[in-house]
């Protein structure tokens, strides 16, 4: 059966950002990702994580923009010196989370040149920190309109440009049914380039166990792919405590 961590940029979002990670472990949790953990000095997040036995799967890049701007660029062409520079800073929280992967997102930008500029910027970021796994991920059209990377076989294009071990696809349930209509097949497509996984319901991105899709398959067919990564729990919980939207979770 899968291991699974929580999102705790969504999840247990009821209470305050450093006591999710005590709330994560209580409910069984082994390990967090967290979206962008840039607010607050990386030493408190990483006593959260130590106190709490926990790892830290993933975290975004780049940091948010607090002027109002669009929360990534990669694929934005004219961007690429202010890429390197928030890589770079991304990199020096890197070394006190040590965070298991690093998500790039692309940006709002369509286009043969977007592309070339997503695909140049993975590799410089990927050269830059060899040792440090980095991932894309489809979104899809509805919840992020004029996202450059909004398709999975994109996604492939441009892995296969990048051509780099440490870039892979961050494949998540609920981008993947809403943008193709089946994330099962979806998975059986493009399993081989997983490096994370991700979980929600369609349509509205909440717990598994709403909605149409099967997750039992789901949790099946990552275990007969042979994904041995983590299976983060990444929702909008549809009831006020976290803890009482879980009983999705198998029991072991």
């Amino acid at each position: 059966m899968p291991k699974f961590s929580a999102n705790i940029s969504l999840l247990f979002a009821e209470l305050a950002y450093l006591d999710r990670f005590q709330a994560a472990a209580e409910a069984g949790f082994e390990a967090v990702e967290i979206l962008f953990p840039y607010e607050i000095a990386a030493r408190e997040t990483r006593r959260a994580l130590v106190a709490n036995g926990l790892k830290l799967v993933l975290i975004n890049a780049p940091p948010p923009n607090y002027a109002g701007g669009q929360p990534g660029f990669a694929a934005v062409p004219g961007e690429e010196a202010r890429f390197q520079r928030d890589i770079t800073r991304v990199m020096r929280y890197v070394e006190q989370l040590r965070p298991g992967m690093v998500h790039i997102m692309a940006g709002y930008e369509q286009g043969a040149q977007a592309q070339q500029t997503f695909v140049r910027n993975l590799q410089w970021a990927a050269d830059h920190a060899p040792s440090q796994q980095f991932t894309i991920e489809p979104l899809n059209p509805g919840d992020q309109p004029g996202y450059f990377l909004n398709d999975y076989d994109l996604a492939a294009d441009v892995l296969d440009l990048v051509d780099r071990p440490n870039v892979g696809l961050q494949y998540d349930t609920y981008h993947a049914e809403v943008i193709h209509g089946d994330a099962l097949k979806v998975w059986e497509r493009f399993h081989s380039r997983a490096v994370h996984v991700q979980i929600g319901a369609a349509p509205d991105r909440s717990e598994p166990g709403r909605g149409m899709m099967d997750f039992p398959a789901l949790f099946q067919a990552f275990d007969d792919a042979g994904y041995s990564g983590w299976v983060s729990a990444e929702y909008k919980p549809s009831k006020p405590r976290t803890v009482d939207t879980l009983g999705w979770r198998p029991a072991n």
